[in-house]
């Protein structure tokens, strides 16, 4: 099983998203936590990609035509960060 780690800020801003992005969310987190970031590409609703420029390193997963999750994963020892939900704007 995976480690998931998440921003401070997280769940003030789970507060502030509507209810269906914040339930994909959920979703997301229990298939990472279950089997790994890996995973969610066999899943093309969450169009998980690698990020370039300022954010290599980290990876992207659609929770709604604007929102995103970000996060890094450090496999040594099996924890994946959320760094934060965030419009795409990046």
């Amino acid at each position: 099983m995976w480690r998931i780690k998440e921003h401070h800020d997280i769940e003030k801003v789970c507060h502030k998203l509507p209810a269906a992005v914040v339930k994909k969310y959920e979703l997301w987190k229990s298939l990472v936590f279950r089997h790994g970031p890996d995973k969610l590409r066999a899943f093309q609703g969450f169009h998980d990609e690698k990020l370039q420029g300022d954010r290599t390193g980290q990876r992207s997963s659609r929770l709604s035509l604007q929102s995103r999750v970000i996060y890094a994963v450090e496999k040594e020892i099996v924890t994946v960060l959320v760094l934060e939900i965030t419009p795409h704007n990046y």
